[in-house]
């Protein structure tokens, strides 16, 4: 078998189905010879996200696989890749590389020397001999520690070079390992919690990974302590319990930004704390307690007070053991936890945004659609995310998700486009969830062709326009350039877009049509067709509790 043949085989051994791919690659005959199902987009960058996205939700079990060519294919792919690993998503890139004559000849495009800053780890196989060697170590690389891309480069010259069968045969599928953190840490962070008078959990997408949701909701009901998730973490703990805070981002729900504000001790677990705009500080002040899986996080950003280095899952199963050692087998009463408190607040804060939330006006307020679609398609039964930008700031505090994966909350790299890549993934990932992406009218000229991508691979997903014909965000930026030239001023029939692509697309202009768009979009993709929805809305630049703390 030639080298393309082998790494397919080795890729189908460890649990892959589908390659987002964009040729020209040898990799996808060979993919496509192994049982693996190729999907062609348009352009690497959303093929990147393709991967990642489903790769987010299969918790990179099996992580997603993009395959390019050498010089233009992963030139393209990197701001997808750098979207990745800003936030820690295992995902194999298969890049072709110049032929081993031509390697890192100036000035061709060197795949191993552009991506080392934005990947875990970066291999070539330089020989055939050496392709299970090196694929073995890219996937023990995906599946244990911090997630991230891990690249390996195929010279082009290598594609077809010959490789005895029996070496592939004898390939084993790489096995995952995690570990727990020191008991002594762990009883130490256990009794600083039960001493606390205003404990609270701040749950990062380490949780998700583990999937350690169950063990989660454990710990903090055992404690009555509230949970607030990171922007990555979001949907860690469904957002419908009673003891979930929201999100916090750049922008955050009331509920978390009241319990955040006053808590005294604050267990961070699944997350990196990386000092970011898009990532919440913890305020001053408060006893912390860090767990991460990387002890590249610790004391990263700032110097913990105890710090828990292990698997998320672990970790919590372990405090939970331990705060029944100290404190007895009973949980500590409902009566006595914050569920009223957080009901209470968030009651307020709702009357005082319902202006926006429930507004009639024209052009439509894009807080409307976020409330209608909450009211309209279930959250246990979606998988929704956001774009960069306006978008972002305006669901991450208000829309709710119901359990593990039912929302993709991304954004340190934050580049416009992003979503519409993820949705697609998350569809090919779970089919039978309603996969909603939305995204402002600057996303889409970024990316918006790869919408026929789904049409044509048959992952009908939801795609929303929030068209308000202008750069909200740049408002105070571009002051003087719009005045004088309409910098900010954008254009298009987005829904007649989406039909040319193939797809079912409607244009929405008033408010009391919101609902029932949502419900034939949703009846649109019941019937396989990827749906497009195009909002017209007002300019609205007012977000919820934007960087209270720095």
């Amino acid at each position: 078998m030639h080298t393309v043949d082998a790494i397919a085989r080795i890729m189908k051994a460890e649990g892959i189905e589908y390659l987002s791919c964009f040729p020209t690659t040898p990799l996808i005959e060979a993919a496509a010879a192994a049982g693996i199902r190729p999907i062609i987009c348009r352009q690497e960058r959303v093929g990147v996200g393709i991967a990642d996205g489903f790769s987010r939700v299969k918790n990179g079990r099996p992580p997603g696989v993009f395959a390019m060519q050498y010089g233009p294919g992963a030139e393209n792919a990197f701001p997808g890749v750098a979207t990745a690993y800003s936030d820690s998503t295992p995902l194999l890139l298969l890049p072709l590389g110049h032929t081993r004559q031509q390697d890192r000849v100036l000035p061709l495009f060197s795949s191993l020397r552009t991506y080392e800053s934005v990947t875990k780890s970066v291999e070539q196989m330089n020989t055939e001999e050496r392709v299970v060697d090196v694929m073995r170590r890219a996937f023990a690389s995906l599946r244990n520690g911090r997630g991230g891309p891990v690249m390996v480069e195929i010279p082009a010259d290598l594609t077809n070079a010959t490789v005895d069968s029996s070496i592939v045969d004898n390939y084993r599928p790489v096995p995952t390992v995690l570990s727990q953190a020191d008991p002594e840490d762990v009883e130490k962070a256990a009794q600083a919690l039960l001493s606390a008078d205003r404990p609270l959990i701040v749950a990062g997408a380490g949780v998700l990974y583990a999937e350690g949701t169950q063990e989660l909701v454990e710990l903090a009901e055992f404690l009555q302590v509230p949970v607030m998730t990171t922007m990555e973490g979001k949907s860690a703990i469904s957002e419908l319990h009673p003891l979930a805070l929201g999100s916090g981002s750049g922008v955050m729900s009331d509920p978390v930004l009241e319990f955040l504000r006053n808590a005294d001790v604050v267990l961070v677990i699944g997350s990196s704390m990386t000092p970011h705009s898009m990532v919440t500080p913890i305020p001053p002040g408060k006893v912390v307690i860090h767990s991460t899986n990387d002890p590249v996080d610790i004391g990263k950003g700032s110097s913990p007070d105890h710090a828990l280095l292990g698997d998320s899952r672990l970790v919590l199963k372990q405090l939970s053991d331990s705060v029944r050692d100290l404190n007895g087998p009973s949980p500590r009463s409902s009566d006595e936890g914050p569920a009223t408190r957080i009901e209470s607040i968030r009651a307020a804060w709702h009357t005082r945004w319902m202006s926006k939330l429930a507004a009639d006006a024209v052009p439509i307020n894009p807080y409307r659609v976020i409330w209608e679609l909450m009211k309209t398609v279930p959250a246990s039964e979606a998988i929704v995310t956001h774009d960069a930008g306006s978008p972002r700031f305006q669901m991450m505090p208000f829309y709710r998700s119901d359990g593990p994966r039912t929302y993709l909350g991304w954004g340190k790299s934050h580049q416009l486009g992003t979503g519409l890549g993820l949705v697609i993934g998350a569809k090919l990932a779970a089919p039978e969830k309603v996969c909603i992406n939305f995204m402002g009218d600057a996303a889409f000229g970024m990316t918006g062709l790869d919408f026929e991508t789904a049409v044509r691979s048959d992952l009908p997903i939801i795609t929303v326009v929030l068209n308000n014909g202008t750069m909200a965000v740049e408002t105070s930026e571009m002051e003087l350039s719009h005045r004088l030239h309409g910098t900010r001023d954008l254009g298009g029939n987005y829904a007649d877009i989406g039909k040319s692509l193939g797809g079912w697309s409607e244009r929405v202009t008033e408010p009391g049509d919101i609902s029932g768009a949502f419900t034939r979009a949703r009846r649109a993709t019941d019937q396989g067709s990827a749906a497009l929805l195009e909002f017209i809305t007002g300019e609205e630049t007012e977000y919820s509790n934007r960087r209270p703390f720095g």
